[in-house]
Formats: C-alpha cells, sequence, structure tokens
C-alpha cells in the first residue's frame, strides 16, 4: 500500500488529503478519508475516476469536494 498526500484549494481553504493506493490485479483503487468518511475513487472504462462511497455515507460529503478530488487525481496520474 503506498500513501501520499494531495493539496488543494476548496472554498478559499487549502485543504489536505492522505490517499492509498491499492492495486489489486489489473486494476487500482485510492482510498481517501474525508472528515471521518470512507471515499473510494476507482477508474472506470473510459479511464476517468468514478466516487464510490458507502450509501449511508453519500450525505456526508460534499460532492463539489468529491469532484474537486477526482480531477486533482485525474490531472496527476495523466
Amino acid at each position: 500500500m503506498d500513501e501520499f498526500s494531495i493539496g488543494l484549494e476548496y472554498k478559499g481553504v487549502l485543504r489536505t488529503f492522505t490517499g492509498r493506493l491499492i492495486v489489486t490485479g489489473y486494476t487500482h483503487r485510492i482510498c481517501f478519508d474525508i472528515d471521518g468518511t470512507s471515499l473510494v475513487l476507482e477508474p472506470d472504462e473510459e479511464r476517468n475516476y468514478r466516487a464510490v462511497v458507502a450509501p449511508q455515507d453519500v450525505d456526508k460529503l460534499d460532492g463539489e469536494l468529491v469532484r474537486s478530488i477526482a480531477a486533482e487525481m485525474q490531472d496527476l496520474l495523466r
């Protein structure tokens, strides 16, 4: 398991998130802990990242923040 940090400005505040890269077979997942809620990003068929969140946690995450993290990861990994 590889850990890394990304920083991004969101709503005028610089935030840092620690991610874990998990490689399984031919694919991978990137796991983040966002204020105590688990966010998993995985590549889709078009090699874009989609968010995987437990149904009970959907309302706990800010959708715009999730999109910002996914876009940052997309930029870093291209």
